[in-house]
C-alpha cells in the first residue's frame, strides 16, 4: 500500500472498479470485458495529448462556438473537437480542447471544472486516452466515474478518486472461538467452573432448605405463643375492671 494514490497513475480495470483500489476479483461483467480488451488509441486523432483537455457532460445543444467562447478565457486555443454521432451528426456530450500553452491548460483544468454552460454543469479533466498507460474507454467497461444507477462505478479519476484504505488487524474470528488452542482451552475451563459452581449452589440450597422450613415453623409457633399471651393479658384486664 506504499504506492497508493487517490488518482490512478496507471489504468487497471480491476482497481478502477474498487472504491479504494484494493479489489482482487472483478465484481461486474464490465470489468471482465475491460480486463480482456486490447484497446489501441485512435491513431486518427492528432494534436499534443499533453496540451488537451477532456470536457464532458455538455448540453447536447452546446456548439463548438460556445465552447470556444468559454474556454478561450484561459488562453489561446489551437483546436476544438466536439465528438458527434457519425450517423445523426448530433453531439455526444463531450469534447476535446487543445491549447497552445501548458499554462492555459492548467488554468482551465483548475477553474473550468463544474462550470455551468447552457444549464449543464460540465466536467473537465486531462485527456487520458493517449496519456494514461493501459487506458480502457467506458464503452469497453473501463473509464472513470459513472452513475450509481448504471451499477458500473469507476474510481481513481478526478471525478471519483480512490478512498484511502482502512488497514484493520487480521482477526480469525476469535469471537466465535476459532482462535488459538489456548483460548479454546481457557473457554472450556471457564464453562466447567461455571457448571461446578451451579452444582455446588444447588447442593447447598438443598441443604439449607430444611433449615429454612424449621425457622419458618419456629417463627409461626412463636407468633402463636405471642397471640395467646396477648389474649390472656386481655382477659386479665377485663377481670380487673369488673
Amino acid at each position: 500500500m506504499n504506492d497508493w494514490a487517490p488518482i490512478a497513475k496507471e489504468y487497471d480495470p480491476l482497481k478502477a472498479g474498487s472504491i479504494d483500489g484494493t479489489d482482487e476479483e472483478p465484481h461486474d461483467r464490465a470489468i471482465w470485458r475491460a480486463m480482456l480488451a486490447r484497446y489501441v488509441p485512435n491513431k486518427g486523432v492528432t494534436g499534443d495529448p499533453h496540451l488537451t483537455l477532456f470536457v464532458a457532460r455538455l448540453n447536447l445543444q452546446t456548439t463548438e462556438e460556445k465552447l470556444k467562447e468559454v474556454f478561450s478565457r484561459y488562453g489561446d486555443i489551437r483546436k476544438i473537437r466536439l465528438v458527434r454521432d457519425l450517423v445523426t451528426g448530433f453531439s455526444k456530450g463531450y469534447a476535446f480542447i487543445e491549447y497552445k500553452e501548458e499554462r492555459a491548460l492548467l488554468k482551465a483544468h483548475r477553474d473550468a471544472n463544474r462550470l455551468v454552460i447552457d444549464q449543464h454543469e460540465i466536467f473537465v479533466d486531462f485527456e487520458l486516452e493517449r496519456t494514461l498507460k493501459g487506458w480502457i474507454p467506458r464503452r469497453l467497461g473501463g473509464g472513470f466515474g459513472g452513475k450509481k444507477e448504471s451499477g458500473q462505478l469507476r474510481f481513481g479519476g478526478r471525478d471519483r478518486p480512490f478512498r484511502k484504505p482502512i488497514n484493520l488487524p487480521t482477526m480469525k474470528n476469535d469471537f466465535y472461538g476459532e482462535g488459538s488452542t489456548e483460548k479454546r482451552n481457557w473457554s472450556r475451563e471457564g464453562t466447567r467452573d461455571w457448571r461446578t459452581r451451579d452444582r455446588d449452589y444447588e447442593r447447598n440450597r438443598d441443604k439449607r432448605w430444611p433449615e429454612r422450613e424449621r425457622s419458618w415453623a419456629w417463627g409461626e409457633s412463636e407468633r402463636e405463643r405471642d397471640s395467646k399471651e396477648d389474649r390472656s393479658r386481655g382477659r386479665e384486664r377485663k377481670d380487673r375492671d369488673r
